[in-house]
This record gives structure tokens, sequence and C-alpha cells, in this order.
């Protein structure tokens, strides 16, 4: 008779409810397994032999088919090897199957019956709860992974025999977690850099707070030594705490991409992605014969930070313009095409030119005009029209290096600028499936960033004079949007808007040789 034993596979960031078939026919000794499994899911046939046996329970003498339905769906993973290993001893008579019915079973078998982590647990489990499966059996080192999900009950187990005995006589413990408070016991976060240590460029700090309040891209340009990547390194400690629902979504990525620790189920901390230049295109955007995660979906609800950025490849910079714009990338092969979310934080920083003193007050740059142009080349027009935020960072001068009594504004003061526009944006955007100003639709723009008659003037005048296109039109007035809910007010106004052109505008006549 053929039994049935459900467990699931993710696709993208999704879970499908796989159901493992097992029938014995009475032939030579073999196990076969059908249903589009991967490399990983028949080789499970040895370890789920083993794991029977050194349990000390009896392998079928007989021949062993085992069917992944939907057969058309690819599977993938080492998840696979607990539902299989039910359903043969469902086969055997060592379990009745009229109690794994409303089950779920996710895990991977070591030779001597233990149970082994896998990766993608959170959706995993997400995927069961919609399909109305209450009870999970996982490997208690994904436990409080799994507990994560409310409405269903998580039951840990270290070995095969916890399983066979929870459905006999030694029923496994509940694992329970409450999501709030495990959020406000890990609430206090504490960072290595913070801007009390980043002496003058109060410009660039503005920049930065105002880049952090209303999730804009930003890029600044200095030269060697002017504190650009340091002030990048203490960007993190003004961003927001993560809503539940950031951290819930963050948690998935994570969990496919096997970047979750058992003692941290649960992502609390905005990621902080610095990518090196050498790095590929797939290796930023995600990519793979199955696509995974990249770069830009780690960033997600953080920050991507491309220090030295004009030292990437051109051809990876243009991969990020589509992303930036939608806040979402899709990553499409023969057979499969998978969305993962990109909602980040491009934070960039660049020299002015090679040698890095192009503009320097007090030293001379010794590039050509040529090696200026295809050194700036690399950022194309496009790419640059999708960063909100372009600044100069000046070197500092020697009044500012030496005066060590006078304290910067710390990072927490700052911070508590940023959640209150936060705040107020989250108030704002309810009802319309957004947290933030850089992620508001043209529609939206029309509707919450109205100007008066003597911002049109203004802005007129900077059409014209700039050429500014559409796209740079919108994104000025989300800049300008975020400046306001800094200064706590509800419209628009006149220095709003002239600030946010200031920073649109950088002065490119410095860079041209």
């Amino acid at each position: 008779m053929v039994n049935k034993v459900k467990t699931a596979t993710v696709i993208g960031l999704n879970a499908h409810i796989v159901e493992v078939e097992t029938d014995i026919i009475n032939s030579l000794p073999n196990v076969t397994i059908v249903g589009l499994p991967d490399a990983a899911i028949n080789e499970a046939r040895i370890r789920v032999r083993s794991a029977i046996k050194n349990s000390n329970y009896t392998f079928p003498s007989k021949k062993v088919v085992i069917n992944l339905a939907p057969a058309d769906l690819k599977k993938e993973g080492t998840n696979f090897d607990l539902p299989i290993a039910i359903g043969i001893l469902i086969e055997e008579g060592i379990i009745d199957i009229e109690k794994v019915k409303n089950y779920g079973f996710i895990g991977e078998l070591s030779l001597d019956g233990s149970l082994r982590g896998v990766t993608g647990v959170l959706p995993l489990v997400l995927g069961f709860k919609d399909a109305g499966i209450d009870n999970i059996i996982v490997p208690i080192t994904n436990a409080k992974e799994a507990a994560l999900v409310e409405g269903v009950n998580i039951f840990g187990a270290e070995t095969l025999s916890d399983v066979v005995n929870h459905f006999i006589e030694n029923p496994i413990n509940i694992t329970k977690i409450d999501i709030n408070n495990y959020l406000n016991s890990i609430a206090q976060e504490e960072y290595l850099y913070d801007f009390k240590d980043v002496k003058g460029q109060q410009k660039a700090k503005r920049a930065l707070e105002i880049a952090a309040a209303g999730g804009h891209n930003i890029l600044m340009t200095g030269s060697p030594g002017s504190g650009k990547t340091l002030m990048a390194k203490c960007f993190p400690s003004i961003l927001p705490p993560l809503e539940l629902e950031e951290a819930l979504e963050l948690t998935k990525i994570y969990s496919i991409s096997g970047l979750l620790t058992e003692n941290e189920p649960l992502i609390t901390k905005r990621p902080f992605r610095a990518v090196h230049h050498t790095a590929s295109a797939n290796g930023i955007i995600g990519g793979g014969t199955n696509p995974k995660p990249g770069e830009i979906t780690l960033a997600h609800r953080g920050v991507l930070f491309l220090d030295e950025m004009v030292e990437f490849p051109r051809t990876v910079l243009e991969t990020l313009r589509q992303p930036l714009e939608d806040n979402e990338i899709v990553i499409s092969r023969a057979k499969i095409s998978i969305k993962y979310p990109a909602k980040f934080i491009l934070l960039g920083a660049m020299n002015p030119c090679p040698c890095g003193f192009l503009g320097d007050k007090e030293k001379q740059c010794t590039c050509s005009e040529f090696q200026i142009n295809r050194y700036l080349s690399k950022l194309s027009g496009p790419l640059l029209d999708r960063i909100d935020l372009q600044i100069e960072v000046p070197h500092l001068t020697a009044e500012e290096l030496l005066n060590y009594n006078q304290e910067a504004e710390s990072s927490k003061d700052i911070r508590k600028r940023v959640i209150k526009a936060r705040n107020i944006q989250k108030e704002r955007y309810k009802n319309d499936g957004i947290l933030t100003n850089s992620e508001l639709t043209t529609k939206l723009i029309k509707k919450y960033c109205k100007i008066d008659k003597a911002c049109e003037e203004i802005f007129k005048t900077a059409i014209v004079k700039y050429q500014l296109s559409g796209r740079r039109y919108d994104r000025i007035l989300k800049l300008a949007r975020t400046i306001a809910d800094l200064d706590g007010s509800d419209i628009i106004k006149q220095n709003h808007l002239m600030q946010a052109l200031q920073y649109r505008m950088i002065n490119r006549s410095n860079y041209q040789g």
C-alpha cells in the first residue's frame, strides 16, 4: 500500500508542498527516487538506509520506490531525508499512517540517525501553515527559527528515534518563542563605529542623516583620507530598528541563503553589505542554476556599500539600474523565473579621479583629462539619475584634524531624529503599502509631495538650467519630502526644496580636468 508523507521545497522565497509517496515492490532490494530530485536528494538513499539501521529499525529487503509529487516540480536540498525515512518506517509498520496525516517533516539525517539542521526552514514552515498543516517536526537546531511562525506546533527532534517515539509513546516537547519579547531582549544594539568619532564633515553627515531617514541612495566623492569609508561604516548606527514585518522578511532571505545560526534565528539588525569591487554580476544580483539571492537581496531593508565605486566593472554597475528603480530583481533562467526583493540603500564612495586629488585645495591632481573622463565614465547618467544624494567630501583642514577636545554629535542623537522621521512616514503611508519616502510611486508623489507656487518657480528654473529628467524630478520631490519630515513640517517649503536641489546638483565642473 502506498503511503504519503508531507514535506516542502523552496523556490525563490516561497515554499511548495511536496508529498513523499512510498511504495514497496516485491523485487530485488533497491531504492529508487523519482520526481525531479537533485543530487542531494538522490544521495538520501544511502543516508536514510544507514540512519534507519543504526536507529535499530528494519529496512525493507525489497525494492523501495519514492515519488516526490508533484513530479514536474524540481526539488533540491537535504530536508527530504526525514520524510523519506518516515515513509519507509510506515511501510514497515513501525509508525501508524493515521498519526502522521496532519504533520509536516523537515530534516537531514546523519548516518547514525541524528537530525542535522537544514536551510530555508522559515519559508518551509510558512508554506506548511498556508497549506493548513499545523504540526511540524524539524531538527532541534532549527526549532527556534521554525517557532517564529505563530499558529503552528513546532517539534524539535534530535534523532530519528525521537520522531518515531513521538508517534508511539513519548511525544516531543513543543518549541515556543515569543517573537516580540525576543526582539525586545536584543533591542539594545551596539555599533563599533559612531559618528561622534568623525571629525568635521557636517554637510556629509547631514546628507547621510537624510538618506537614513527616507531610505535614499547616496554617493560620496572626495579625496583619499577625507573620511568617506569611516562615515559609511558609521551609517548603520543611525538606521532605525527593524519592524517585525521587515525582520521576518529578512529572516526568510537569510534562511534560504544558509546564513542563520541556531542562537540567532531572527535577523534583528538592518544588514550592511560591503561588497568588494571584484564581485561578479551574479554575486551582486543573484543567480545560479537554481537562482539564489545576491548581495542586493541580502541588503534588503538595509545598506549595500560599494567602496571605490568606479573600480567596479561598468557592466556590474549597470545591473543595479533596474533593482534601484523597481526595488526587486527578477532572475530568469530557461525553466524558471524567480523574483527576489531588493529594497536597499545604495551607499557609494569614490575618488574624483585616478590619483584621487582632483579639486583638492591642498594637493595637485596629476591625471590627464583623458584619464579623468575614462575614470568617471564608468558611472553612467542613468545610474547617477537613480542616486538621490550626490555630495562632495572635502579634505579635512589642519584645524579640524587637531581639534581633539570638541566631540561631534553622536549616532544616538542623530538616530533619534531619523526614527522620528521614519515614524511620520510609517503613519502617513500606513494604507499605501510602503514604509519610506524613497518608495513613493508617481501617483503617491502627486498625493503627498505637493508644492506651492513659489516652489514651482524654483523648480521651473532648475529644470531648464540643469535639464532635469522626469525621474530626477520625482526623486528631488521625494528627497524634499524627507527633509520636510526631519524638519517636522507637513508641507514641502522652499528651503526644503532648495536643500534637495543642492544635494542633487553636485558640482561636476570640478571633474572636467
